[in-house]
């Protein structure tokens, strides 16, 4: 069986944001942030001109994607230790501790991303831009026969999150 892809790791395929991570006990990270880098691989049929993608396609895709989150805090929708509440322009954000307290945030809203992802480990916010890749490339390359996609997220040299999706053959 013969396969195809294309890659795409450019120096501008970043961002810079602060997190904090929910552990599986409770516990949360203290407020960081990382300067991350996205990676990108699609796989399918060849076709018009005797390509999967064109990278002039898939490249501002992934820029747009990554300017999206650039010098913002990602906080996740779907955790349920972290209550979000919107106070005009501001975010008020309480992660609920494992001993009853709360510790508070209060963030100016335009700072914010909020993701509707559980936790902001880097395999989320792979995923999470994954989906958002393949809602993109539906739309803006709609005569791809793509059948899959991976997308890594690294946080430091050397350590990335991964996520990858087998996608349906579209019709």
């Amino acid at each position: 069986m013969t396969r195809f892809g294309v890659r795409v790791y450019k120096e501008y395929f970043n961002f810079a944001s602060s997190h904090f991570l929910v552990f599986p006990d409770g516990a949360r990270e203290e407020l960081h942030g990382h300067n991350y880098q996205v990676r990108v691989a699609v796989a399918g049929d060849l076709g018009p001109g005797d390509v999967v993608l064109d990278f002039c396609q898939l490249k501002p895709i992934v820029r747009r994607l990554c300017a999206a989150l650039d010098h913002r805090t990602l906080l996740p929708l779907h955790n349920e230790r972290v209550a979000l509440e919107e106070d005009g322009d501001h975010l008020k954000v309480a992660f609920r501790r494992n001993d009853g307290g709360t510790d508070r945030f209060l963030f100016p809203r335009r700072d914010c991303v909020l993701l509707p992802i559980p936790n902001t480990s880097t395999e989320r916010l792979a995923e999470h831009l994954g989906g958002q890749l393949i809602e993109a490339l539906g739309r803006e390359a709609p005569g791809a026969r793509l059948t899959r996609l991976e997308v890594e997220v690294e946080e430091s040299r050397g350590q990335c999150g991964q996520y990858v999706a087998d996608l349906p053959e579209r019709a």
